[in-house]
């Protein structure tokens, strides 16, 4: 019987930008096009940032040049603008608040130190019972400890566990491990893997079958 459910943040709950926004950074930092995913995240600094050996700001400060930003003023500018067009994906954060005290929930994120001030910034925090930031661990998914600490302290076992990632080699190290795992792509999709698992009701047998259609229209592609 499932007891849990453990979300990834970046591209679940967080929700993906749109690819205008990313050739909008390009443009304005005089980068060539489809590259500053390349640059930020491929990058020794990320790496050591997600392992908890580097700050959110000393990730900055070391990648900011090879985005052309050089000044402290710049890098900070940018990395704020940057942070404030994160946004939370309204269809996940419908699917969390339904899921709250029927379930325990977790997050379990590849992120920088401090991930729980984010959720907190969001007002998201209190919907979970345990928040595992590789940051603050010095552990990656898809590392197997990963997913087992989280479960650990939750009180739960792996199998009494679902996992959603829009990472498919995440996914995959889940289910290895016994967790049953969903991989992502967007919030209905998500919605029906967890009715399809009896986690939520059947789309169907919500309100009598009656959906608005605000809500039946909410919702887009994730990266």
């Amino acid at each position: 019987m499932i007891r849990s459910v453990i979300f990834d943040f970046g591209r679940v709950i967080s929700a993906q930008k749109s690819e205008s926004l990313f050739s909008g950074y390009e443009r304005e930092l005089r980068l060539a096009p489809g590259t500053i995913n390349t640059i930020m995240f491929e990058s020794v600094a990320w790496r050591e940032a997600l392992l908890g050996r580097k700050t959110t700001e000393e990730y900055w400060r070391e990648i900011g040049p090879a985005l052309g930003l050089h000044s402290p003023k710049q890098i900070e500018d940018f990395s704020r603008r940057y942070r404030a067009d994160e946004k939370i994906n309204a269809d996940v954060q419908d699917l969390m608040g339904r899921l709250w005290g029927r379930y325990k929930l977790a997050v379990c994120s590849n992120s920088p130190p401090g991930l729980v001030h984010w959720l907190a910034e969001w007002k998201i925090c209190h919907l979970f019972d345990v928040v595992f930031c590789s940051g603050d661990e010095g552990i990656v998914k898809p590392d197997s400890e990963a997913y087992l600490t989280t479960v650990t302290r939750l009180g739960v076992e792996p199998c009494e566990a679902v996992f959603v990632d829009d990472a498919i080699e995440n996914v995959q190290a889940a289910s290895m491990v016994g967790l049953e795992a969903i991989h992502f792509t967007d919030g209905p999709a998500l919605e029906r893997a967890l009715a399809a698992i009896h986690v939520l009701p059947n789309i169907s047998e919500i309100d009598g079958g009656v959906r608005s259609s605000s809500h039946a229209a909410a919702g887009g592609d994730v990266k």
